[in-house]
């Protein structure tokens, strides 16, 4: 497979001119500049770059992006993005889903599109709601949240995006919020990543979940909530305005991470973990933190790349073809074939 040339580019070559249509303050409206100003910097051409989406309020993504594109039908759009990267390996294609139509309807479509290591950026943008048709409660909404599909408050345990992807088998696990500054860092590291680079993206629902991220995303004491994760770099966050400098560390007689002080800025000293992004273990335990206890794992969790899905299928192509005489002619000749002579008017 090529890697495309690349060119420069900037923000308004990749606007379009539709309207762009979200509920006023949506997070939508975030992630969509982030995107925009992220593919400049990455030299990619709108000429080879898709965007494929399913239903939902994200998936209106493809009318904002001046790139080919689908708006594909509710969950499927792993399978088209999979048809679209084997037809044509060489083109950018970029997944756009949402909690509801990525892990319900579309849950055994992104599991597969995962586990497979189709070469792709998967966001999805989590909301824990369904905003598209009216609030109805998602497959990650929280335990007692009121809804119309749960006036009384949902029983159901939420799912955990990215565990989810890594237990598919997904080799790249990033995490982001619609209006951090960090964002365009995690989609470029996922761009790099040659295989399925899945992002989870914390996206505020004004209108039917408004400020339910705000126990780790609003900006007043997010130092102290958030873990910021880069590859090679101590596991730190809080800051001496907040409470103080923490880390990560791991309990070597439980074998499971807790938060330590960092004083004076010594984090080898208090035995502060080093990031190894492809360290799977780590990633699982850092996706399973229960907020309130440990801060909010974002940032690369996860980056350890493998042979791709694509490439696979073209090699498995090319080899059975070594060697052998490729004209459909020839092949539909071959066997128990006959030929009729003669011409309609003669007798039978």
């Amino acid at each position: 497979m090529n890697a495309p040339a690349k060119i420069e580019t900037t923000l308004k070559d990749w606007e379009t001119d539709q309207e762009v249509r979200w509920c006023p303050g949506c997070g939508d409206y975030a992630i969509l500049k982030a995107v925009q100003r992220t593919l400049p910097q990455l030299g990619a051409d709108p000429k080879n770059t898709c965007f494929i989406s399913g239903i939902g309020c994200s998936s209106r993504f493809p009318y904002y992006m001046e790139t080919y594109g689908f708006h594909t039908i509710h969950g499927r759009a792993p399978a088209f993005a999979t048809g679209v990267k084997l037809a044509n390996p060489d083109l950018d294609v970029w997944l756009v889903t949402g909690d509801g139509d990525g892990l319900s309807i579309g849950g055994n479509h992104l599991m597969h599109v995962l586990r497979r290591n189709v070469n792709m950026q998967i966001m999805l943008f989590n909301n824990e709601i369904y905003g598209l048709t009216k609030g109805q409660a998602s497959p990650t909404s929280r335990v007692d949240t009121r809804s119309p599909s749960t006036p009384l408050g949902s029983v159901d345990r939420p799912a955990n995006p990215c565990a989810f992807a890594l237990g598919a088998g997904a080799r790249f696990i990033g995490r982001g919020i619609d209006v951090s500054k960090h964002l365009p860092d995690v989609l470029k590291a996922a761009h790099a990543h040659q295989g399925a680079a899945f992002i989870e993206i914390f996206q505020n629902c004004i209108v039917y979940n408004k400020d339910v991220f705000d126990d780790f995303a609003k900006p007043k004491g997010a130092e102290q909530q958030q873990l910021w994760l880069t590859p090679g770099e101590p596991m730190l966050f809080g800051s001496e305005k907040t409470g103080g400098v923490k880390g990560i560390r791991l309990n070597q007689q439980s074998l499971s991470l807790e938060v330590v002080d960092v004083p004076d800025g010594d984090w080898e000293k208090a035995g502060v973990l080093v990031h190894d992004a492809t360290n799977r273990t780590l990633a699982h335990m850092l996706v399973e933190l229960p907020f309130g206890e440990f801060p909010m794992p974002l940032g690369v969790i996860y980056d350890d790349p493998a042979p791709t899905f694509e490439v696979a299928v073209h090699d498995e192509k090319r080899r059975a073809s070594e060697g052998k005489d490729n004209s459909l002619a020839k092949l539909l000749a071959k066997g128990q074939t006959w030929t009729v002579s003669g011409t309609a008017a003669d007798p039978v």
